[in-house]
């Protein structure tokens, strides 16, 4: 089987970014998400994001109008799942959801659909189960931001057949992206170790041993990480962060994996990251600065 068309449930960040890097794989893309200004905002963020690779020199301007003509916006989902010949799916990170979406593309996608979950802790074995087709899910955890990040995680559970993680493999080497296959497992590979490096480094934060960018600092240099730990979890989301972090607890039942008392507070106040202009840094200028204080 060939990918040739896709869907792309939720226009998020995430979902956005899963749909620019399918239209630009030369597939015909159909972006839902079931709030209008949701949609008309993810499908801006894809054009903005075409525009600035113009600007920089990086992006032709027929290449954007080759993509622009993959990309399709859509309001009704069944609508847009029908016939193509793979989904997936970026919505919040609630199980009832995930499970709600799956239970609707087991009735209305075509048998041989590719069915893929952009979770990036969740069980895909409960969220494959929804579908009545588990053998057709697999797990598709990308990273933030989508079109820059060159990991694909592929996440199997018992039930995936081997054609589906074969065509999962070849979906993400269509997409750019290196990808690799873990177990089904709380956290999987990548967010079991981010979000603890991540946890620690706020627990270090709120002891007094450094600064946030000093953390960061020590990272970046002293490890070659890209980025540190605290900008990180910034860009991903506090939010997420610290469900992530409950799910691991619960699913292990260690709480060495609880999420640290000033994580919780951040996200009470409403400081989630740079999406909400403040979290462990102050976002707020559009650019990344230290906090002058933090609530505990």
């Amino acid at each position: 089987m060939e990918i040739r068309s896709v869907a792309v449930i939720g226009a998020g960040t995430m979902g956005a970014g899963i749909a620019q890097i399918c239209a630009q794989a030369g597939w015909q893309t159909n972006l839902f998400d079931a709030y209008p200004e949701g949609l008309e905002k993810g499908m801006g963020n894809i054009e903005a994001f075409w525009d600035k690779g113009i600007a920089r020199g990086k992006t032709t301007p027929e290449q954007k109008e080759e993509w622009s003509s993959n990309l399709n916006p859509f309001s009704d989902m069944v609508a847009a799942v029908r016939d193509v010949d793979m989904v997936i799916e970026a919505v919040p990170e609630i199980l009832q959801i995930k499970a709600r979406v799956f239970h609707v593309l087991g009735e209305e996608t075509k048998e041989s659909c590719l069915l893929a979950t952009n979770t990036s802790s969740l069980s895909i074995a409960d969220i494959a189960a929804a579908s009545g087709r588990p053998d057709k899910v697999i797990g598709m955890h990308f990273f933030n931001p989508v079109p820059i990040m060159k990991l694909l995680e592929l996440v199997k559970h018992d039930l995936c057949s081997e054609e589906t993680i074969s065509l999962a493999q070849s979906a993400g080497d269509a997409m750019g992206k290196t990808t690799i296959l873990v177990k089904d497992v709380p956290g999987f590979a990548t967010s079991r170790l981010g979000v603890v490096l991540g946890n620690e480094a706020i627990r270090m934060l709120a002891d007094g041993v450094a600064s946030a960018s000093d953390i960061d600092t020590a990272m970046r240099l002293g490890y070659k990480h890209p980025m540190g730990p605290l900008e990180l979890s910034d860009l991903v989301g506090l939010d997420v962060r610290r469900d992530i972090l409950n799910n691991l607890a619960e699913s292990f039942q260690d709480d060495s994996y609880l999420p640290h008392p000033l994580l919780d507070a951040l996200v009470k106040e409403g400081s989630l990251g740079k999406k909400s202009g403040q979290g462990i840094y102050d976002w707020s200028d559009g650019n990344k600065s230290d906090r002058d204080s933090f609530p505990m």
